[in-house]
């Protein structure tokens, strides 16, 4: 892997809006029409695709886009052991639009099943990028699956009995994505934007608590080379939301004590607050660094140049700003279906981020 400092001053979340030939296929696949072998052939295809246009548009972390699901997180976590996909009466509601309704619960003891299938999808990645560029797989984080409907359903006595078995599941993945050649790893979390969203709910300080745990006792077991970096997201769908909520009620514990190597932070719009948060992170003994996402993946018009340059500089009154990034708020298409944009202004906005940070930081 690159000896660069990782996360980079230019960096991305991850998904990317779906190709057409990819909708078709999963389409077909969803009718009967298509094999699943036929469907991983086109998979495979459409993100060799991906990754060729992700190094045209300049970038040096790539991804697959998340091409391969259906959601951000639920196509992971409904293939861990003791946890399985359904059909609830409705979708995740968000402001103006409602997700298809799909969620996951818990059906037994959780634990890492070593057989599951996102190991083979990193590794057909790699093989992809073959060295080409820094390879960032993604997956939902351990503290997804700490919301009551996941654990009580008579199988575990109470949530920190859950708990541990989802440390332990997490950790087992992480072992099981650095043996497979994964060195840049992302959790990818919701969890701690609901706690900004529902900070004065009487459950708030447990709930912060049992999150923070969750974090730290995975990273105790994080190998030294590899980096694991998290995406705090307020929720995206369709370019809508779905939580509101400053930084501030967590900040101490996310930003003053966790150890990840680096935070990819959404801060396109006033729902997300102001930098001062980030105080907390100054006196993080882990040196890792805050990405600042400046620039919105949820709606098509460039972002000014200079105003985010400014917004950099703010930030930088709290934390050094050569541990300062810039990457989109979050992804392109946390779901299939996507943000409402083209592929071309998709693009417009990755080399947009690129060309900012090569004017604040030069090259990575």
């Amino acid at each position: 892997m690159s000896i660069k400092t990782l996360p980079l001053h230019a960096d991305t979340v991850g998904s990317y809006l779906r190709s057409e030939p990819l909708k078709e296929a999963r389409a077909k696949f969803a009718a009967g029409e298509l094999s699943p072998d036929a469907l991983s052939q086109i998979e495979d295809q459409e993100i060799t695709k991906l990754v060729e246009a992700q190094l045209q548009a300049g970038i040096s972390v790539v991804t697959d886009g998340e091409y391969r699901r259906a959601f951000w997180h639920i196509d992971f976590l409904e293939q861990l052991n003791g946890i399985e996909g359904y059909h609830p009466e409705h979708g995740y509601k968000f402001n103006g639009v409602e997700t298809k309704a799909y969620n996951t619960r818990c059906c037994g003891k959780v634990s890492w099943n070593p057989n599951h299938p996102f190991i083979e999808h990193f590794k057909k990645l790699n093989d992809i990028v073959a060295g080409r560029a820094i390879v960032k797989y993604t997956i939902p984080s351990p503290n997804q699956l700490m919301y009551p409907v996941q654990w009580d359903h008579g199988i575990y006595a109470n949530r920190a009995e859950f708990a541990k078995d989802v440390q332990q599941t997490y950790i087992d993945a992480m072992l099981a994505f650095y043996d497979a050649g994964c060195r840049y790893l992302q959790f990818d979390d919701v969890y701690w934007g609901s706690l900004c969203n529902n900070h004065q709910k009487p459950e708030f300080a447990a709930d912060k608590a049992q999150a923070l745990e969750n974090i730290q006792v995975i990273l105790a077991a994080k190998p030294a080379d590899m980096i694991i970096t998290t995406h705090v997201c307020r929720g995206n769908f369709r370019s809508t939301y779905l939580l509101s909520g400053a930084y501030d009620p967590i900040a101490d514990a996310l930003f003053g004590q966790t150890a990840y190597d680096g935070y990819f932070l959404e801060y396109d719009d006033e729902r997300s607050g102001g930098f001062e948060p980030l105080k907390y992170f100054a006196n993080n003994p882990h040196q890792g660094r805050i990405v600042l996402g400046l620039i919105s993946s949820k709606f098509p018009q460039l972002e000014d140049k200079d105003a985010i340059k400014a917004r950099i500089q703010e930030a930088a009154q709290y934390v050094p700003l050569e541990r300062l990034c810039l990457s989109p708020q979050c992804g392109f298409a946390s779901t299939e279906e996507g943000n409402i944009m083209t592929e071309a202004q998709q693009w417009d906005k990755v080399r947009l981020v690129e060309e900012i940070a090569k004017d604040v930081w030069g090259e990575d």
